[in-house]
């Protein structure tokens, strides 16, 4: 027997799906958790760009570009980029989608979006699960390691449906606790040791080494890969699929049904 998958008005009474647990050692409540977010990305933002770049051996830009590829990004899109920060994936994705194309960026962190330099590219306060853009109006919905900071996984998911076209696709940039113990305490030890170390030696503010602890807790306590694929099929997704860059880099991909 074919199990039937949820339609999007099933989906949307669902209840609130974190993509992980609360981190008390940072705050108590969600309303706490989204007065955290704000703050430390606004007042970490000049560090971001710097810091990224030591995490990932100045390779960042080539890796978003391929994975952009891979989701099929073509010359001409209108792309959503929701959790656009710096705007690290939204450069990649102009020079792909050419002057022929059109990109609006979201970001609930207006420090971060002070710090994009994207001539031309509309920048807008909001959040993934109340996106500020009409139904059907980009071709693409891009998020670039956003995925752990949002509330509520299934609203933001029905939100990326309503705002594509019949026909248009999701992809989703995350970083993904490896599977073995040896993997797992490598990464952990590299993302919650040195890079915070790190963070401290060059950045000019004193929270930057607290916003990369806090990113790998958030990566350790996500909720594993299976599980967001299927809350991006009971969104109303078809051709849902996760593809693995060196164990840890998953790009999750799907299609609004035409």
């Amino acid at each position: 027997m074919t199990q039937q998958r949820p339609s999007p008005s099933t989906a949307a009474v669902a209840e609130a799906l974190p993509p992980h647990a609360p981190l008390t050692a940072y705050y108590g409540n969600e309303v706490e958790h989204q007065q955290f977010l704000r703050r430390i990305f606004d007042e970490t933002a000049p560090d971001y760009d710097r810091i990224e770049r030591v995490l990932a051996f100045g390779t960042g830009s080539w890796y978003r570009r391929s994975a952009l590829r891979r989701a099929g990004l073509w010359r001409g899109a209108r792309v959503l980029d929701v959790g656009i920060g710096t705007g690290l994936l939204a450069r990649e994705a102009l020079r792909l989608i050419g002057p022929d194309g059109v990109l609006v960026g979201i970001d609930p962190s207006a420090g971060m979006m002070r710090q994009a330099d994207l001539p031309g590219v509309e920048l807008l306060l909001g959040c993934a699960e109340a996106l500020p853009r009409p139904d059907a109006s980009c071709d693409v919905v891009t998020m670039g390691y956003a995925l752990r900071h949002i509330a509520d996984l299934n609203k933001a998911f029905q939100e990326f449906h309503r705002v594509l076209r019949p026909g248009g696709r999701v992809l989703v940039l995350e970083i993904t606790r490896p599977d073995g113990r040896l993997g797992a305490g490598l990464l952990r030890m590299y993302m919650r040791g040195l890079i915070p170390w790190v963070a401290g030696l060059v950045s000019r503010r004193r929270d930057t080494s607290e916003l990369w602890r806090y990113y790998w807790d958030t990566i350790e306590g996500c909720i594993p890969p299976r599980n967001v694929l299927a809350v991006l099929r009971a969104a109303g997704f078809d051709t849902v699929q996760r593809h693995v860059e060196l164990g840890i880099f998953s790009e999750y991909t799907a299609i609004k049904p035409a």
